[in-house]
Protein backbone atom coordinates (compact mmCIF):
# COMPACT_ATOMS: atom_id res chain seq x y z
CA UNK A 1 0.00 0.00 0.00
CA UNK A 2 1.53 3.20 -1.21
CA UNK A 3 1.85 6.28 1.23
CA UNK A 4 1.64 9.70 -0.43
CA UNK A 5 2.47 12.37 1.48
CA UNK A 6 1.39 16.24 1.18
CA UNK A 7 2.70 18.48 -1.33
CA UNK A 8 4.05 20.90 1.62
CA UNK A 9 5.58 18.15 3.40
CA UNK A 10 7.56 16.42 -0.06
CA UNK A 11 8.93 20.08 -0.30
CA UNK A 12 10.20 21.05 3.10
CA UNK A 13 13.86 21.33 3.26
CA UNK A 14 14.11 22.26 -0.18
CA UNK A 15 14.95 25.71 0.64
CA UNK A 16 17.88 24.49 2.82
CA UNK A 17 19.52 22.42 0.03
CA UNK A 18 19.06 25.67 -2.20
CA UNK A 19 20.68 27.79 0.48
CA UNK A 20 23.80 25.58 0.45
CA UNK A 21 24.01 25.49 -3.02
CA UNK A 22 23.85 28.83 -3.52
CA UNK A 23 25.71 30.12 -0.43
CA UNK A 24 29.74 29.29 -2.15
CA UNK A 25 28.43 31.55 -4.89
CA UNK A 26 26.97 34.59 -3.02
CA UNK A 27 30.13 34.46 -0.60
CA UNK A 28 32.14 34.51 -3.98
CA UNK A 29 30.05 37.47 -5.20
CA UNK A 30 30.67 39.31 -1.62
CA UNK A 31 34.25 38.32 -1.65
CA UNK A 32 35.11 39.45 -5.51
CA UNK A 33 33.44 42.91 -4.21
CA UNK A 34 34.40 43.17 -0.87
CA UNK A 35 37.66 41.43 -1.06
CA UNK A 36 38.85 42.95 -3.94
CA UNK A 37 38.06 46.41 -3.43
CA UNK A 38 40.05 46.25 -0.57
CA UNK A 39 43.15 44.72 -2.43
CA UNK A 40 42.45 47.17 -5.43
CA UNK A 41 42.63 50.07 -2.59
CA UNK A 42 45.70 48.97 -0.69
CA UNK A 43 47.01 48.44 -4.22
CA UNK A 44 46.22 51.81 -4.48
CA UNK A 45 48.01 53.33 -1.39
CA UNK A 46 50.99 51.11 -2.12
CA UNK A 47 51.20 53.07 -5.95
CA UNK A 48 50.88 56.51 -3.68
CA UNK A 49 54.01 55.60 -1.78
CA UNK A 50 55.86 53.97 -4.67
CA UNK A 51 55.36 57.58 -7.22
CA UNK A 52 56.72 59.36 -4.18
CA UNK A 53 59.43 57.57 -3.40
CA UNK A 54 60.43 57.51 -6.80
CA UNK A 55 59.86 61.18 -7.45
CA UNK A 56 61.72 62.05 -4.09
CA UNK A 57 64.74 59.74 -4.79
CA UNK A 58 65.10 61.33 -8.06
CA UNK A 59 65.72 64.50 -7.38
CA UNK A 60 69.06 63.85 -5.42
CA UNK A 61 69.95 61.91 -8.92
CA UNK A 62 71.89 65.23 -10.18
CA UNK A 63 75.62 64.03 -10.42
CA UNK A 64 77.14 64.91 -13.72
CA UNK A 65 80.04 62.39 -14.84
CA UNK A 66 81.58 64.25 -17.05
CA UNK A 67 82.54 66.97 -13.93
CA UNK A 68 84.48 63.59 -12.46
CA UNK A 69 83.51 60.50 -9.95
CA UNK A 70 79.67 60.54 -8.89
CA UNK A 71 80.35 60.11 -4.41
CA UNK A 72 78.37 57.61 -3.13
CA UNK A 73 76.50 60.43 -1.21
CA UNK A 74 74.67 60.75 -4.34
CA UNK A 75 73.03 57.11 -4.03
CA UNK A 76 72.82 57.78 -0.02
CA UNK A 77 70.53 60.79 -0.14
CA UNK A 78 68.27 59.41 -2.74
CA UNK A 79 67.25 56.08 -0.63
CA UNK A 80 67.20 58.44 1.94
CA UNK A 81 64.61 60.80 0.02
CA UNK A 82 62.32 57.93 -0.92
CA UNK A 83 62.85 56.34 2.55
CA UNK A 84 61.57 59.14 3.72
CA UNK A 85 59.06 60.78 1.94
CA UNK A 86 57.54 56.94 0.99
CA UNK A 87 57.12 56.72 5.21
CA UNK A 88 54.68 60.00 5.02
CA UNK A 89 52.31 57.43 3.07
CA UNK A 90 50.11 55.44 4.80
CA UNK A 91 48.38 51.81 4.18
CA UNK A 92 45.52 49.59 5.59
CA UNK A 93 43.13 51.94 5.01
CA UNK A 94 45.23 54.53 6.13
CA UNK A 95 45.22 53.31 9.40
CA UNK A 96 49.37 52.45 9.72
CA UNK A 97 52.04 53.88 8.47
CA UNK A 98 54.34 52.60 5.82
CA UNK A 99 57.32 51.03 7.42
CA UNK A 100 60.56 48.90 6.74
CA UNK A 101 58.29 46.30 6.13
CA UNK A 102 57.04 47.13 3.19
CA UNK A 103 60.14 49.34 2.07
CA UNK A 104 63.12 49.25 2.47
CA UNK A 105 66.62 49.84 1.24
CA UNK A 106 66.51 46.97 -0.95
CA UNK A 107 63.14 47.89 -2.64
CA UNK A 108 64.68 51.10 -4.22
CA UNK A 109 67.08 50.43 -7.25
CA UNK A 110 69.17 52.67 -10.02
CA UNK A 111 70.04 52.59 -13.19
CA UNK A 112 71.78 54.42 -15.72
CA UNK A 113 69.93 53.99 -18.44
CA UNK A 114 66.03 53.17 -18.72
CA UNK A 115 66.51 49.62 -19.11
CA UNK A 116 64.65 46.35 -17.96
CA UNK A 117 64.30 45.03 -14.44
CA UNK A 118 67.67 43.46 -14.58
CA UNK A 119 69.35 46.89 -15.22
CA UNK A 120 68.03 48.23 -11.41
CA UNK A 121 70.92 47.49 -8.88
CA UNK A 122 70.36 48.80 -5.04
CA UNK A 123 72.82 50.82 -3.41
CA UNK A 124 73.95 48.56 -1.46
CA UNK A 125 74.37 45.51 -4.62
CA UNK A 126 76.73 48.12 -6.59
CA UNK A 127 74.73 50.16 -8.33
CA UNK A 128 76.28 53.16 -10.01
CA UNK A 129 76.74 57.08 -8.74
CA UNK A 130 75.69 58.33 -12.02
CA UNK A 131 72.12 56.53 -12.30
CA UNK A 132 69.81 59.07 -13.74
CA UNK A 133 66.74 56.18 -12.96
CA UNK A 134 65.27 54.82 -9.63
CA UNK A 135 63.13 52.27 -9.42
CA UNK A 136 60.89 52.09 -6.17
CA UNK A 137 58.48 48.72 -5.00
CA UNK A 138 57.34 49.14 -2.23
CA UNK A 139 54.73 45.55 -1.05
CA UNK A 140 52.92 44.00 1.88
CA UNK A 141 52.30 39.86 2.03
CA UNK A 142 50.15 38.39 4.35
CA UNK A 143 46.93 40.52 3.65
CA UNK A 144 44.14 37.60 4.51
CA UNK A 145 40.47 38.08 2.53
CA UNK A 146 37.63 39.03 4.66
CA UNK A 147 35.21 36.16 2.62
CA UNK A 148 37.17 34.50 0.27
CA UNK A 149 38.94 32.78 3.01
CA UNK A 150 35.55 30.50 3.26
CA UNK A 151 35.99 29.11 -0.30
CA UNK A 152 40.20 28.33 0.39
CA UNK A 153 41.90 31.48 -0.59
CA UNK A 154 44.89 32.50 1.34
CA UNK A 155 47.00 35.44 2.32
CA UNK A 156 47.91 37.84 -0.64
CA UNK A 157 50.72 39.54 -1.41
CA UNK A 158 50.54 43.05 -3.05
CA UNK A 159 53.40 45.19 -5.21
CA UNK A 160 53.56 48.26 -6.53
CA UNK A 161 55.97 49.86 -8.74
CA UNK A 162 57.40 53.07 -10.03
CA UNK A 163 60.14 54.56 -12.29
CA UNK A 164 61.50 58.53 -11.90
CA UNK A 165 64.13 60.37 -13.50
CA UNK A 166 64.95 64.20 -13.85
CA UNK A 167 63.15 65.57 -17.09
CA UNK A 168 62.87 69.38 -18.64
CA UNK A 169 60.22 71.46 -16.97
CA UNK A 170 57.55 73.39 -17.74
CA UNK A 171 57.66 76.11 -15.10
CA UNK A 172 60.46 75.60 -12.25
CA UNK A 173 61.82 77.16 -8.84
CA UNK A 174 64.82 79.55 -8.75
CA UNK A 175 66.27 81.76 -6.66
CA UNK A 176 65.86 85.60 -6.19
CA UNK A 177 69.68 86.09 -8.44
CA UNK A 178 70.03 87.21 -11.65
CA UNK A 179 73.14 86.34 -13.75
CA UNK A 180 73.91 88.43 -16.41
CA UNK A 181 74.33 87.73 -19.77
CA UNK A 182 77.98 88.32 -20.64
CA UNK A 183 78.74 91.14 -23.33
CA UNK A 184 78.56 88.54 -26.47
CA UNK A 185 75.18 86.59 -25.11
CA UNK A 186 72.28 87.04 -27.08
CA UNK A 187 68.81 86.85 -26.59
CA UNK A 188 69.09 83.76 -28.34
CA UNK A 189 71.66 82.26 -26.29
CA UNK A 190 72.42 83.92 -23.13
CA UNK A 191 75.02 81.58 -22.11
CA UNK A 192 77.79 82.29 -24.33
CA UNK A 193 80.30 83.51 -23.48
CA UNK A 194 79.91 81.24 -19.79
CA UNK A 195 81.96 78.38 -19.06
CA UNK A 196 81.32 75.81 -17.08
CA UNK A 197 83.36 75.95 -13.57
CA UNK A 198 84.14 79.76 -13.79
CA UNK A 199 83.29 82.34 -11.15
CA UNK A 200 81.29 85.02 -11.49
CA UNK A 201 81.03 87.61 -8.59
CA UNK A 202 78.63 90.48 -7.57
CA UNK A 203 78.77 92.70 -4.28
CA UNK A 204 75.05 92.23 -4.75
CA UNK A 205 74.03 96.01 -3.50
CA UNK A 206 72.83 98.54 -5.38
CA UNK A 207 75.72 100.38 -5.98
CA UNK A 208 77.66 97.34 -7.21
CA UNK A 209 78.47 96.24 -10.80
CA UNK A 210 79.28 92.59 -11.38
CA UNK A 211 77.97 89.49 -13.15
CA UNK A 212 75.02 88.70 -10.68
CA UNK A 213 72.25 90.99 -8.60
CA UNK A 214 69.40 90.12 -6.83
CA UNK A 215 66.29 90.49 -8.90
CA UNK A 216 62.04 90.60 -7.83
CA UNK A 217 60.32 87.47 -9.33
CA UNK A 218 56.81 90.04 -8.66
CA UNK A 219 57.54 93.42 -9.98
CA UNK A 220 57.27 96.01 -8.86
CA UNK A 221 55.73 94.45 -5.64
CA UNK A 222 58.07 92.55 -3.70
CA UNK A 223 60.94 93.54 -1.21
CA UNK A 224 63.44 91.91 0.88
CA UNK A 225 61.62 89.94 3.20
CA UNK A 226 59.52 88.09 0.11
CA UNK A 227 62.89 87.46 -1.31
CA UNK A 228 64.33 86.10 2.14
CA UNK A 229 61.96 83.72 2.46
CA UNK A 230 62.51 82.58 -0.99
CA UNK A 231 65.87 81.79 -0.21
CA UNK A 232 65.25 79.95 3.20
CA UNK A 233 62.45 78.36 1.19
CA UNK A 234 62.19 76.46 -2.44
CA UNK A 235 63.37 79.78 -4.06
CA UNK A 236 60.50 81.25 -6.54
CA UNK A 237 58.11 78.94 -8.50
CA UNK A 238 56.14 78.60 -11.26
CA UNK A 239 58.41 80.81 -13.11
CA UNK A 240 59.04 80.65 -16.74
CA UNK A 241 61.38 81.72 -19.66
CA UNK A 242 58.77 84.35 -20.59
CA UNK A 243 58.75 85.39 -17.19
CA UNK A 244 59.74 89.18 -16.47
CA UNK A 245 61.17 90.24 -13.81
CA UNK A 246 63.09 93.16 -11.88
CA UNK A 247 66.08 94.88 -10.32
CA UNK A 248 66.35 94.38 -6.42
CA UNK A 249 68.71 96.39 -4.08
CA UNK A 250 70.47 96.25 -0.83
CA UNK A 251 71.79 92.92 0.20
CA UNK A 252 72.18 93.53 3.78
CA UNK A 253 68.69 92.13 5.23
CA UNK A 254 68.93 89.05 2.94
CA UNK A 255 72.60 88.01 4.20
CA UNK A 256 70.88 86.00 7.12
CA UNK A 257 68.66 84.18 4.66
CA UNK A 258 71.66 83.47 2.31
CA UNK A 259 73.13 82.01 4.98
CA UNK A 260 70.98 79.61 6.41
CA UNK A 261 71.96 77.44 3.43
CA UNK A 262 74.96 76.88 4.30
CA UNK A 263 73.61 75.54 7.81
CA UNK A 264 74.48 78.94 9.35
CA UNK A 265 71.64 80.36 11.88
CA UNK A 266 70.39 83.80 13.68
CA UNK A 267 67.95 84.50 15.73
CA UNK A 268 64.79 81.79 15.85
CA UNK A 269 66.24 80.04 12.88
CA UNK A 270 67.38 76.17 12.50
CA UNK A 271 68.01 73.55 10.34
CA UNK A 272 64.08 72.60 11.35
CA UNK A 273 62.71 75.80 9.98
CA UNK A 274 65.11 76.33 7.13
CA UNK A 275 66.86 73.54 5.77
CA UNK A 276 70.72 73.65 5.11
CA UNK A 277 72.42 72.07 2.15
CA UNK A 278 74.13 68.64 2.44
CA UNK A 279 77.53 70.67 3.64
CA UNK A 280 78.33 74.27 4.89
CA UNK A 281 82.32 74.26 3.70
CA UNK A 282 82.72 77.72 1.67
CA UNK A 283 85.21 78.29 -1.31
CA UNK A 284 86.46 81.43 -1.04
CA UNK A 285 89.75 82.83 -2.67
CA UNK A 286 91.44 81.79 0.66
CA UNK A 287 90.34 78.09 0.41
CA UNK A 288 90.56 78.04 -3.12
CA UNK A 289 92.61 79.88 -4.51
CA UNK A 290 92.66 79.00 -8.52
CA UNK A 291 88.65 80.08 -8.37
CA UNK A 292 87.12 77.63 -10.58
CA UNK A 293 85.39 74.16 -10.84
CA UNK A 294 85.30 73.75 -6.88
CA UNK A 295 82.20 71.58 -7.59
CA UNK A 296 84.82 68.42 -8.67
CA UNK A 297 88.05 70.40 -9.38
CA UNK A 298 91.22 70.26 -6.67
CA UNK A 299 92.77 72.43 -4.92
CA UNK A 300 95.52 70.88 -2.68
CA UNK A 301 94.06 69.25 0.27
CA UNK A 302 90.63 71.13 0.41
CA UNK A 303 88.25 69.13 -0.36
CA UNK A 304 85.57 70.23 -3.21
CA UNK A 305 82.21 70.53 -3.11
CA UNK A 306 81.11 66.86 -3.99
CA UNK A 307 83.75 65.11 -1.63
CA UNK A 308 82.80 67.70 0.86
CA UNK A 309 78.94 66.80 -0.05
CA UNK A 310 79.70 63.33 0.68
CA UNK A 311 81.13 63.83 3.78
CA UNK A 312 78.43 66.47 5.40
CA UNK A 313 81.52 69.08 6.03
CA UNK A 314 80.13 72.14 8.11
CA UNK A 315 80.70 75.36 7.61
CA UNK A 316 84.96 75.77 8.61
CA UNK A 317 84.62 78.84 10.48
CA UNK A 318 85.39 82.53 9.53
CA UNK A 319 89.26 82.32 9.54
CA UNK A 320 89.64 79.36 7.65
CA UNK A 321 86.96 80.51 5.27
CA UNK A 322 88.53 84.16 5.16
CA UNK A 323 85.06 85.71 5.77
CA UNK A 324 83.81 87.79 8.51
CA UNK A 325 79.95 87.14 8.68
CA UNK A 326 78.24 89.75 10.84
CA UNK A 327 76.18 88.62 13.72
CA UNK A 328 78.25 85.58 15.06
CA UNK A 329 75.65 83.05 13.30
CA UNK A 330 75.37 79.61 15.00
CA UNK A 331 76.83 76.89 12.55
CA UNK A 332 74.81 73.60 12.13
CA UNK A 333 76.57 70.42 12.92
CA UNK A 334 77.60 67.79 10.53
CA UNK A 335 75.05 65.26 12.13
CA UNK A 336 72.86 68.28 11.37
CA UNK A 337 73.69 68.91 7.51
CA UNK A 338 73.05 64.64 7.39
CA UNK A 339 69.72 64.96 8.80
CA UNK A 340 68.38 67.65 8.21
CA UNK A 341 69.91 68.42 4.78
CA UNK A 342 68.44 68.56 1.41
CA UNK A 343 70.29 70.25 -2.04
CA UNK A 344 70.61 73.70 -1.78
CA UNK A 345 73.64 74.83 -2.90
CA UNK A 346 73.17 73.76 -6.42
CA UNK A 347 70.21 76.14 -7.81
CA UNK A 348 68.31 77.29 -10.46
CA UNK A 349 69.11 81.22 -11.60
CA UNK A 350 68.00 82.63 -14.75
CA UNK A 351 69.51 84.91 -16.33
CA UNK A 352 68.57 88.29 -17.97
CA UNK A 353 70.59 91.14 -19.71
CA UNK A 354 71.84 92.81 -16.47
CA UNK A 355 72.80 96.29 -19.65
CA UNK A 356 68.93 96.95 -19.49
CA UNK A 357 68.99 97.95 -15.83
CA UNK A 358 71.90 100.27 -16.40
CA UNK A 359 70.95 103.44 -15.18
CA UNK A 360 67.30 102.58 -14.43
CA UNK A 361 65.78 102.31 -11.61
CA UNK A 362 64.54 99.33 -9.05
CA UNK A 363 61.09 99.02 -11.29
CA UNK A 364 62.57 98.25 -14.21
CA UNK A 365 61.89 95.08 -15.32
CA UNK A 366 63.50 92.71 -18.28
CA UNK A 367 62.62 88.93 -19.24
CA UNK A 368 64.18 86.06 -17.85
CA UNK A 369 66.35 84.71 -21.21
CA UNK A 370 67.40 81.58 -19.84
CA UNK A 371 68.12 79.14 -16.35
CA UNK A 372 71.42 78.24 -15.26
CA UNK A 373 72.82 76.11 -13.04
CA UNK A 374 74.86 77.75 -10.26
CA UNK A 375 76.80 76.37 -6.98
CA UNK A 376 76.48 78.75 -4.15
CA UNK A 377 79.71 79.16 -2.94
CA UNK A 378 80.23 80.67 0.29
CA UNK A 379 78.46 82.63 2.87
CA UNK A 380 77.56 86.14 3.20
CA UNK A 381 79.93 87.93 5.03
CA UNK A 382 80.37 92.04 5.91
CA UNK A 383 79.40 94.89 2.70
CA UNK A 384 82.61 94.79 1.33
CA UNK A 385 82.81 91.01 0.37
CA UNK A 386 82.75 89.78 -2.59
CA UNK A 387 80.31 87.01 -3.43
CA UNK A 388 80.70 84.35 -6.21
CA UNK A 389 78.61 81.43 -7.98
CA UNK A 390 79.88 78.84 -10.11
CA UNK A 391 78.44 78.37 -13.46
CA UNK A 392 77.60 74.72 -14.02
CA UNK A 393 75.76 74.91 -17.31
CA UNK A 394 72.30 75.20 -18.43
CA UNK A 395 70.18 74.37 -16.17
CA UNK A 396 68.09 72.50 -18.93
CA UNK A 397 71.39 69.93 -20.08
CA UNK A 398 70.15 66.21 -19.24
CA UNK A 399 73.85 66.10 -17.34
CA UNK A 400 72.53 69.02 -14.96
CA UNK A 401 74.09 68.90 -11.71
CA UNK A 402 71.04 71.29 -10.94
CA UNK A 403 67.08 70.10 -10.31
CA UNK A 404 64.35 72.10 -8.87
CA UNK A 405 60.73 71.94 -8.56
CA UNK A 406 57.91 72.49 -11.01
CA UNK A 407 55.80 71.42 -13.68
CA UNK A 408 57.34 69.12 -15.86
CA UNK A 409 56.81 69.70 -19.37
CA UNK A 410 56.50 68.30 -22.62
CA UNK A 411 59.58 66.59 -25.34
CA UNK A 412 60.47 70.14 -26.18
CA UNK A 413 60.55 71.79 -23.04
CA UNK A 414 63.06 74.09 -22.26
CA UNK A 415 62.88 74.64 -17.98
CA UNK A 416 65.08 73.11 -15.94
CA UNK A 417 65.04 69.49 -14.62
CA UNK A 418 62.36 68.02 -12.01
CA UNK A 419 61.49 64.64 -10.84
CA UNK A 420 59.09 62.76 -13.47
CA UNK A 421 57.75 59.67 -13.82
CA UNK A 422 58.55 57.15 -16.45
CA UNK A 423 56.56 54.16 -15.21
Amino acid sequence: MSTFLPAGRRQRGAVAVIAAIALPILIGFAGLALDGGRLYLQKTELQNAADACALAASRELTCDPAAGACAPSFLINAENAGLAVAGRNRIDFQGSPLGAAQLGAADIQFSTTYGPASSYLSRAAGASAASKYVRCQPHQSGVLPWFMQVLGVGAQAINAEAIATLSPAQTNCAIPIGMCMTATGTSANPFNGLTVGQWVTSKLSSSATGSFDWIDFTPPGGGASELADLLKGTGQCSTSGTSNVGEQGNKASLAKAWNTRFGLYQGSESATSAAPDFTGFAYTPSTWPSKANAYAGTSGATANFQSARAQFKPYQGDSAAGINIIGNPTATSAANHQQYGADRRLVTAPIVNCAAWAGGTGSQQVPVLGYACVLMLAPMGKDDDEVYLEYRGKSTDLTSACATSGAVGGPGSMGPLVPALVQ
